[in-house]
Formats: structure tokens, C-alpha cells, sequence
């Protein structure tokens, strides 16, 4: 076993540098090359910048283009029991961004594998690298004319669809639960072997990217949300393009009344009738959509005063919470769908509106009569949210629903926003916590109760978004905005992201993906679960190479 000896790493030679140091970025260089590997500091900035104030810095980092220099990467950390932590685009927002798990670790930056390797148009698919992102995708199947859309997430256009995959993200679409929709992975493992999954390993093999499970066991998803390899190669299912989309968006004034909305439309998700991923987001989601935390209007604090909140929840159109989904197929199948909402919806407090792309161009016209009227801006707004939802579910990724992450920032909005967000270069606070719970109302307002005071024992505002990410189940969002120039806010932020992780934990609404300062925190004793993740990761990595401490319980 290899075990990598820091203190002769850090010896300092004459020149002030380390001759370890010198050694691994000489080798490092020698296999991607001198303007792509790097040990300076200002050069790995952004691998120990995040959301989440306290990010442990890189050894180092450097950035493969090819497999083939992956494969080097990987036999160079064997050699010299080198922790590597890989990350796609490093966008992983609220969760870790760019850095890694533990400290010293090299950074093994995939951003420069950015072939889309190739489409198939006939069959609806496309096989990518990890370093693709939402728009580069996006772009190509517009460039080529191709009737076929991508699930978007509301990430933004430049994060990693691979990466997104493997965190088990999940997007707008009917694809929008994005791993049931993936064929075919190739994987780098720790001895530097190169492995296909499914199919793939097959030579001339016809169907891997359109039956994911090939003969054997299916063990693609032990290469998500693990360290188990590198992965550099995925197949991914794209979306039909449909002849129709309409949009609806339910408003609901009163907090109690979702939980009756939630139960209407679940039979809708079930049967098919709701295919894309409905999204449920409180006041504070919408509202935050195109401002920062009004420090003018409440000075010295942390949370919105009610009133204020008020007032803003009113410039913006909506209620309590916003329900929105996309209503997809042909204008026929379209209509159905209207109707079978309208009707389930006949009985609740909802306020229901659908949007077609006529009566967005309606509205612009409207709102340019309107002018700088209360009602030509509130109608404005209600534009601004229609027209980023119509772009997400036809597959155009933007920013837009990254705002959230600027609330509590002292400065505006940057320049070139939504198109250039990123929170961890912006300087933002941010904190994601995301347990699933039963698509049940009853649970939505048992979830809201439980970490809704603790939030205010804490000093934040409360933003949540519920989404139908399957048929029998909701994934929360639980964002914790905070400043990070302000030292006691950042202690407050995290004492209040640790209480609620452990409260819906106990509660039993357990998150579908962690962050990297809660992996250490998983408890594993007599967890036969973890204790089975624990034997797979000695078998695959026995020197602990790849990402050690990444979804590790009791190690970061």
C-alpha cells in the first residue's frame, strides 16, 4: 500500500519551493501538459472557493483532456499514494462547488473533456464527456436542427450535465429525472483500468446507449454519489421535441392550502398526465428571483421584516407558494392535460393559470401599454418568470433560478446576470440541505413546521422548494442564504445548517445528496449499508486514491 508522506512533501529546498511539491508537478505536467497543471495558489483559487465558508485547499490541480491522460493521472496518485479529487465543470452550487472533500487533495479538473463524442439523431440520444455543459449541449442539437431538446436544471448554462448526473440531480422535463435516462457509462478505476458498463464492454455491442442494464449485475449507479472512479464517458437519453408546450403556474395565498394542492396533483404525476417535474417553491424562491436582501428597508438584519415581506410578495404577483410544471405533447394532448388540472384543482384554493407562448407575447405587448404602472410591473414580472420556465422546458438553460444564492450578498447582482452566475466566485453564502419526503400535503406542512423555526432561532429567511421528482415523491431544496463578509452570520449559518440537517435526518426525511461538509457526519456503526460501501471502495481503490472521504461516513 502507497501511503503518501506529506512531511517529505513539504520539505522546503533551497528555492523556496518543496522538492515533492516539484516532483508531482513536474510528472503532473509531463502527462497534460505545463499550462494545464498547477501547485501556485492564485492558479487554484477557485478549487478553494465556496458557498460554504471554510473550503480546505488543494494540494494541487491539474487538468486531463483525454482518457488517456486521465488513466496517467490516476497511475501517478497509485504511484505516490496521491489522494485525487475529480470534478467536472465545479459547479456542484450549495453542495461543495469546486473543492474537494478533505484537505490536500489534487484536484483532477475534467473541464477540458468537453467532446460531445456523438449524437445519434434517429434514436434520440447523445454520448458526452464530463467536461459538456447544459449549453454547449444545447447549442449543438440547435446548431444541427435536431428535433430533440435536453432536460435542463436551473444550475445555469455552464454546469456539467455529467456532473449534475452522477449527484443524482434532477431537472424540468419529462426527463427531468435525469439517472433513469442514462446508458452506458466508461469508467476509469483506480488501478487505471478502463471500464464499460452495460453493454459497452461488449466489442460491437448495438444497443449500449438505449438498454441500460446489459447481462449481469447493473452497477452503473455505484459510479453515482460515490469515489469508486472517475467517470469520463456517459450515454444520455435527449427529450422529443414537442409539437405543444404550455405552461401553468398555481398561486396560493395561504401556507396551509398547499398541502391540499399537493394531494390533487399527485394522481396526475401517477398517471402520466403531469410528465414533467413539478416545482413547488415558497414566496421567498420567486421573490429572489431578480433582487438581493432589501438592506435599506430592514437594516442590521438578517431576516425580512413581515411587512416588508409583504410588500414584496405583492410587487411580485404571487402568494405563499407557486406550483409550476410544464404541460408537454401534442395541442390535443395539451388541452387534456389543461382540463384534467383545472378539474383536480376545482376543489382547492389554488389559483391556476396556463401559458402558452401567444399569450407571453400578449403579455409583452400589455406590459409595454402598462408602462412603469403597479400593474405593468407586476405583469412584467410575471413575463420574466414565464419566459425563463418556457426556455428551461424546451431545453435552454439560464441562470435566472440562481438568484436565490445572491440574497444575502452586499453587493447587486452582477454584471452579465443570469448569463455569468457563479455563486462561489461571487463571493456568496449559500447552504443547500435536500431531503425527499412522500408526495403527501401532510408531510410538505410536517417538514415546513420542523425547520421553519429553526430558521428563525437561527436568523434566516426560510427559502424551499418541493419537487414532484418522481411519481410518489417530493425532493425539498432547504437553502440557508448568508453573508459571508459577515463573521457572525457565517457561525449562525452554520450552526443553523447543522441543526436542520439533523432534524429532518431524525425526522426521517433523509437528503437525496449531502454536501461536502456533511459526508464525514453519515453515521456508519452498525450501518450494514455503509459497512457494504466500505468493502466495495477496498476492493475497487485499495489505497483510498480517489476522493477519499467522499461520501465516506466518519471520514473527511
Amino acid at each position: 500500500m502507497h501511503i503518501f508522506d506529506e512531511q517529505k512533501f513539504r520539505q522546503t529546498g533551497p528555492d523556496g519551493a518543496t522538492a515533492g511539491q516539484d516532483r508531482v508537478l513536474a510528472a503532473l505536467r509531463a502527462i497534460v501538459g505545463a499550462d494545464h497543471a498547477s501547485a501556485e495558489l492564485d492558479a487554484l483559487r477557485r478549487y478553494s472557493c465556496s458557498t460554504a465558508a471554510g473550503a480546505p485547499p488543494p494540494r494541487g490541480g491539474g487538468a486531463p483532456a483525454t482518457q488517456a491522460e486521465v488513466v496517467a493521472v490516476v497511475r501517478l496518485g497509485a504511484e505516490l499514494g496521491l489522494p485525487l479529487y475529480p470534478l467536472s465543470t465545479g459547479r456542484n452550487w450549495g453542495y461543495g462547488d469546486a473543492c474537494a472533500v478533505g484537505e490536500a487533495q489534487l484536484i483532477v479538473d475534467l473541464g477540458r473533456m468537453n467532446r460531445i463524442v456523438t449524437v445519434d439523431a434517429e434514436l434520440g440520444y447523445a454520448v458526452i464527456e464530463p467536461g459538456v455543459t447544459q449549453q454547449q449541449l444545447s447549442d449543438y442539437l440547435q446548431a444541427e436542427k435536431l428535433d430533440w431538446w435536453i432536460d435542463c436544471t436551473g444550475a445555469g448554462p455552464d454546469t456539467s450535465f455529467m456532473g449534475n448526473i452522477l449527484e443524482r440531480g434532477f431537472g424540468h422535463s419529462p426527463y427531468g429525472n435525469r439517472l433513469q435516462h442514462v446508458s452506458g457509462m466508461r469508467v476509469v478505476l483506480a488501478s487505471g483500468a478502463v471500464l464499460d458498463t452495460g453493454f459497452g464492454h461488449y466489442p460491437g455491442a448495438r444497443a449500449t446507449h438505449l438498454f441500460p442494464y446489459g447481462v449481469g449485475p447493473f452497477i452503473d449507479g455505484m459510479f453515482t454519489q460515490s469515489n469508486f472512479g472517475i467517470v469520463t464517458r456517459i450515454g444520455i437519453w435527449l427529450v422529443p421535441a414537442a409539437a405543444c408546450v404550455n405552461h401553468f403556474l398555481c398561486t396560493v395565498s395561504d401556507h396551509v392550502d398547499i398541502a391540499a394542492v399537493v394531494d390533487a396533483l399527485r394522481p396526475l404525476r401517477m398517471n402520466g398526465t403531469l410528465r414533467s417535474i413539478v416545482h413547488i417553491g415558497n414566496d421567498l424562491r420567486v421573490i429572489s428571483g431578480g433582487r438581493v436582501f432589501p438592506r435599506s428597508l430592514a437594516p442590521d438584519q438578517s431576516c425580512l421584516p413581515p411587512a416588508v415581506r409583504g410588500a414584496m410578495r405583492e410587487a411580485a404577483a404571487v402568494g405563499a407558494w407557486t406550483v409550476s410544471g410544464a404541460l408537454y405533447g401534442s395541442a390535443a394532448q395539451v388541452a387534456a392535460a389543461r382540463a384534467a388540472i383545472t378539474k383536480a384543482l376545482r376543489g382547492t384554493r389554488a389559483q391556476t393559470a396556463f401559458l402558452s407562448e401567444r399569450k407571453l407575447r400578449w403579455g409583452g405587448v400589455l406590459a409595454r401599454v402598462l408602462g412603469s404602472s403597479r400593474a405593468g410591473q407586476r405583469l412584467r414580472a410575471q413575463l420574466g418568470l414565464g419566459e425563463a420556465l418556457f426556455a428551461m422546458n424546451r431545453g435552454k438553460p439560464n441562470g435566472r433560478f440562481l438568484a436565490g444564492a445572491y440574497w444575502r450578498r452586499r453587493a447587486a447582482l452582477p454584471a452579465g446576470f443570469p448569463l455569468r452566475a457563479d455563486p462561489a466566485q461571487d463571493n456568496c453564502g449559500m447552504l443547500w440541505i435536500s431531503p425527499v419526503l412522500p408526495m403527501r400535503g401532510a408531510d410538505v406542512l410536517e417538514l415546513h413546521a420542523l425547520v421553519e423555526p429553526l430558521f428563525a432561532a437561527h436568523g434566516f429567511d426560510l427559502f424551499v422548494t418541493f419537487s414532484m421528482i418522481n411519481e410518489r415523491a417530493l425532493g425539498a431544496v432547504l437553502t440557508i442564504a448568508y453573508d459571508k463578509e459577515d463573521a457572525d452570520e457565517v457561525i449562525r449559518a452554520k450552526k443553523c445548517y447543522r441543526a436542520v440537517f439533523d432534524s429532518v435526518m431524525n425526522a426521517g426525511y433523509i437528503p437525496y445528496r449531502v454536501g461536502n461538509q456533511s459526508m464525514g457526519q453519515l453515521d456508519p456503526h452498525g450501518d450494514v449499508y455503509w459497512e457494504t460501501v466500505a468493502r466495495i471502495k477496498k476492493a475497487l481503490d485499495p489505497d483510498g486514491i480517489i476522493a477519499p472521504g467522499r461520501y465516506e461516513p466518519g471520514r473527511t
